[in-house]
């Protein structure tokens, strides 16, 4: 079998199931070989790397002429008699280099030429630039750290199959250095998360993901069963009730960037299983919640993009400028062109809903309805940062009233490119007011809301203790990748998505 660019195009993922079927039984063939031989590659334990492809390419002035190791999996190769040309990928990108025989040896040339597309090698040779201006390695050897078994898609096409993209990301992060550079952003936003908390004094932590109660947010959990207890216990939807239990236990600022679950539907922005942080400071309110939540994704743009305008989809989105902000009365009326003050029963908001094509459930409540109304007539029009206030008491049973308007309360949501980013309470810290609450939802959920809270004794017990007033926050980082990446859906943002087994 020619060892030269045949190796490349052998990777074609539409060869016929028999000539893939005899590929794939070279390789084996050639690893029995090797292990006869006792030299087996499964044996190696470590390899020496002192630096990575693009390394050298930044650095080449320093580095002309001097030797480094590398190592990495082998995506391309030219077999030109005595000499050889390969690229090497490695974590930061791929380089060229050049295998001759008589700089390696006759025999590991020869075993060489017998290597695979995919791959890893461990080269050590020094830097230069070939004839034609790229910069290499001249090889002084090679060594094979792990013999690839399975075929490659076929460079030039690459993996464009989404299904297999998710599905095996393993081989998304060979074949598509935009994955792999997404995930490597994905890395250092919630590294600048850190920071930026870091440096206003707030202090992470870890809470239960196994609950007997899941609150905290209007989400269908996850039920299981905890054997040892003989007890059924949830998936968390939600990190609040938890890291109010530490604003009372006197840490005054903390967060959680954890794992959630909501068993609900998957499209572009949603998966079951997704990366929540919230965060409590207190003694502040929703007004500081603002003013972080602004100064934390300007900072996020120009550390992780490099700028505070950055693109979506071909829409500029601007972090630099102060964000927008505005009710949600205020914000129907501007997009549906109706005053819900003045509306004063729950009846009329129904009429309303029928007049305007808006569906609803004859449980809804007024407060229900204005909700409703946003999402038809509102969501859809705000693309560049826009806090949305003042939501009604109705859809928000742990938030504070408004002093000034006892059916709405001090909340907000953040939206851009039409998506919630985040949602955020001046905290209700009123116990009694809160078990009024969470009987509401109680009878919300008896009436057919299988999204509602339910009443968590031990959460009260904790304010009755007494939790000072406080502010705090939800963001959905999974989201906030996908903007920041401009990304189309969030399976792009995730290393393994939640899919339907085949």
């Amino acid at each position: 079998m020619a060892e030269t660019q045949n190796n490349v195009n052998a990777q074609n993922a539409n060869a016929p199931a028999q000539d893939v079927n005899q590929l794939l039984k070279v390789r084996r063939e050639k690893l029995a070989a090797l292990q006869e031989a006792g030299k087996d590659p499964f044996q190696i334990t470590k390899f020496p790397v002192d630096t990575h492809s693009t390394d050298i390419k930044e650095n080449y002035a320093e580095l002309e002429g001097k030797t480094v190791t590398i190592a990495g999996r082998m995506m391309f190769k030219r077999v030109m008699g005595k000499a050889s040309f390969c690229n090497i990928q490695d974590l930061k990108g791929s380089i060229q280099c050049y295998v001759a025989r008589d700089s390696i040896g006759e025999e590991p040339y020869a075993d060489f030429k017998k290597y695979d597309i995919g791959d890893i090698l461990g080269i050590t040779g020094e830097v230069f630039t070939t004839k034609t201006g790229e910069i290499s390695v001249h090889a002084s050897s090679v060594t094979l750290l792990t013999k690839s078994l399975q075929i490659l898609p076929e460079k030039f096409h690459g993996l464009t199959d989404t299904d297999t993209r998710y599905r095996q990301r393993y081989i998304d992060l060979i074949m598509n250095a935009d994955s792999k550079e997404t995930f490597i952003k994905r890395s250092k936003i919630i590294k600048e998360i850190r920071n930026f908390l870091d440096g206003r004094d707030f202090m992470e932590v870890e809470t239960p993901m196994l609950v007997s109660n899941a609150g905290g947010a209007a989400a269908r959990p996850f039920e299981t069963h905890y054997n040892a207890l003989d007890e059924d216990v949830k998936l968390r939807i939600s990190l609040e009730l938890y890291l109010k239990r530490l604003i009372v236990g006197g840490l005054e600022r903390v967060y959680e960037i954890g794992r959630v679950f909501r068993n609900e539907g998957v499209d572009t922005r949603h998966n079951p299983e997704f990366t929540l942080m919230e965060l409590y400071q207190a003694y502040t309110d929703y007004e500081g919640m603002m003013e972080l939540t602004e100064s934390m994704f300007k900072y996020l743009a120009e550390k992780v993009c490099g700028t505070s305008v950055i693109t979506y989809n071909g829409i500029e989105i601007d972090f630099g400028k102060p964000f927008e902000r505005i009710t949600m009365i205020d914000c129907i009326k501007k997009y549906a062109g109706v005053d819900f003050d003045a509306v004063k029963t729950d009846e009329e908001a129904k009429q309303l809903a029928k007049e305007h094509h808006v569906e609803y459930e004859e449980r809804h409540t007024k407060g229900d309805i204005v909700n409703l109304f946003f999402e038809e007539f509102c969501e859809k029009n705000l693309i560049q940062p826009t806090f949305v206030m003042d939501h009604p008491l109705a859809i928000s049973p742990l938030t504070k009233k408004k002093p000034s308007d006892p059916e709405k309360v001090e909340r907000f949501e953040l939206f851009i490119n039409t998506w919630e980013m985040c949602n955020a309470y001046s905290e209700l810290n009123d116990p009694i007011d809160q078990r009024e609450r969470f009987a509401a939802q109680d009878a919300a959920f008896a009436a057919g809301d299988e999204e509602a809270n339910h009443t968590d004794e031990d959460f009260l017990n904790a304010l009755e203790i007494g939790m000072p007033p406080t502010g705090g926050i939800g963001y959905g980082i999974d989201r906030l990748v996908m903007l920041l990446t401009d990304s189309p859906a969030i399976r792009d943002v995730l290393l393994f998505p939640t899919l339907k087994s085949l």
